[in-house]
């Protein structure tokens, strides 16, 4: 059954469009002062994500009809921004890459992308930043739900996997955060550790792959006899809001179920609210707190735990 909408909400949710549309540049042709509209820097920002993108992943990646994204990149390709061609693995698929010229407009778009909303967030004090992310947050849960359980694969790492990890926790973060190359030193530890002396008896990690595509990875670490822990979740914003982070998690608490940890941990910052939602639905609850220098910012660390049971340490994982 449809529910009944009043008059005054759909009038208020056409304010808030024309005000966020006000804030995003949407309604410029040339998108924070650039050549580009915001659809064009959407497409750039998808192309500039990985080394070649698909057309068809391009165009499920960004909504927009085939015939209007084919004219686009046609004049991109004109423009000397990307290259286009033949897959390697199907002649039949068409693949696309920037081109020199077009990381660099990327680039240019990118940093102005993130002055503008470093101006927005500069504005407000911490607890406000908090509480816009959070409603920012909502909104995209309430008006992308997934129906069911995402198309999400999961696999072991392969080789290559792992520096991927990396790679994308550094970039990722840099750029949505500020985090400077410390957090991307302290990824390439982790990652180092797991390599050298994991225990395939109880220790695992994972990569999640949506249409083919890697959008994500997580790594379940022995703490201790009787704790897991979680760690270097991370999901592509190509993926967000279709169920990845979720489906990660999950897994990584019924692996440590399986194993017969009783308890698992995980540390993170407060800043990353969605993430803080996942293991928040997952059943994780807040123990710890401490505020402080990390990665080239202030931030508040975050200390999260879940009870797993009366397990018993020792029994093999059922999977």
């Amino acid at each position: 059954m449809i529910a009944e909408v009043p008059a005054e909400r759909i009038a208020a949710v056409r304010a808030f469009n024309r005000s966020y549309t006000s804030f995003l540049d949407a309604l410029n042709e040339h998108h924070l002062h650039t050549p580009y509209s915001l659809t064009e820097a959407r497409v750039l920002y998808e192309l500039s994500q990985r080394d070649e993108t698909e057309v068809a992943a391009l165009r499920q990646a960004t909504g927009l009809d085939a015939g209007y994204l084919s004219r686009l990149l046609t004049r991109f390709e004109g423009s000397g921004l990307v290259h286009r061609d033949r897959s390697g693995s199907d002649a039949r698929r068409q693949v696309i890459r920037l081109t020199t010229e077009g990381r660099e407009a990327f680039r240019v778009l990118d940093t102005r992308t993130v002055g503008h909303i470093h101006a927005l967030l500069a504005d407000l004090g911490d607890d406000e930043q908090l509480r816009l992310l959070d409603a920012m947050d909502t909104i995209r849960r309430r008006i992308d739900r997934p129906t069911g359980r995402p198309d999400v694969t999961l696999r072991h790492p392969e080789p290559g996997d792992f520096g991927w990890v990396i790679e994308r926790n550094g970039a990722l973060y840099a750029a949505e955060h500020g985090f400077d190359s410390s957090y991307e030193a302290l990824v390439a530890h982790i990652v180092a550790d797991y390599l050298d002396a994991h225990d395939p008896e109880c220790e695992r990690a994972w990569v999640a792959e949506l249409h083919g595509e890697r959008v994500g990875a997580v790594f379940c670490v022995r703490e201790d006899d009787t704790t897991a822990r979680l760690r270097l979740l991370h999901v592509e914003p190509t993926a967000r809001g279709a169920g990845v982070g979720t489906v990660l998690v999950d897994e990584c608490v019924q692996y440590a179920q399986a194993a017969g940890y009783r308890a698992m941990e995980l540390w993170t910052v407060s800043v990353l609210t969605p993430a803080r939602r996942i293991y928040q639905r997952a059943g994780f609850e807040l123990v710890e707190e401490d505020a402080g220098p990390r990665f080239g910012r202030e931030l508040t660390g975050q200390t999260w735990r879940l009870d797993l049971g009366r397990g018993q340490r020792g029994r093999r994982p059922i999977r």
